[in-house]
């Protein structure tokens, strides 16, 4: 334990002046993976041909997303990952991991939405999707930044933010007054 912490200690040393958190030793470059995701997603209710680019999209853990980039610091921030505190890398995982839930529950449920061809429904499932990757996201953000902490399960946090999702669409509206 003490090894741990002293390696946790020179991480938070080797990361400064780097865009790696130097408390949490996580850095919101991995983000940018799910930012392309919920670009693609945004597109589709315009261009529902563009949901075969959203289908091509892959998942990537923090450590590959960090191999396979140009990020200045890459290999700092595979390493400090794994010197990261469980105090802020426990629930950014179970953060990432519900992000990934959302993923593989929705996309199939939009990709049968664009089937059906009702555009009102694919803006509407599409948009409320992006909506909430882009909470689990500024979520993940603030743990990354230690501003945040989360010890829900990813299941839970799933279900906690599409419980946020409350805001009434138009028809919704018009639909109480018929």
């Amino acid at each position: 334990m003490e090894q741990r912490a002293t390696h946790t200690n020179t991480y938070r040393k080797l990361v400064g002046g780097t865009t790696i958190n130097s408390e949490t030793l996580l850095s919101t470059d991995y983000l940018n993976h799910f930012n392309e995701l919920v670009m693609l997603l945004e597109m589709v209710p315009d261009m529902p041909d563009m949901f075969e680019e959203v289908k091509a999209w892959q998942p990537k853990t923090y450590q590959e997303h960090f191999r396979d980039s140009s990020f200045t610091h890459k290999d700092l921030a595979v390493m400090a990952y794994e010197h990261s505190p469980d105090d802020y890398r426990l629930p950014f995982d179970q953060t990432i991991e519900a992000i990934y839930g959302l993923i593989r529950s929705e996309l199939p449920e939009i990709d049968r939405t664009i089937q059906q061809g009702n555009a009102d429904i694919i803006r509407e499932k599409t948009l409320r999707f992006s909506s909430n990757l882009q909470k689990l996201m500024d979520r993940a953000s603030g743990i990354i930044n230690g501003v945040e902490h989360y010890t829900k399960g990813a299941e839970e946090l799933i279900h906690e933010v599409e419980a946020e999702d409350t805001v009434m669409n138009q028809s919704a509206i018009d639909s109480l007054f018929d």
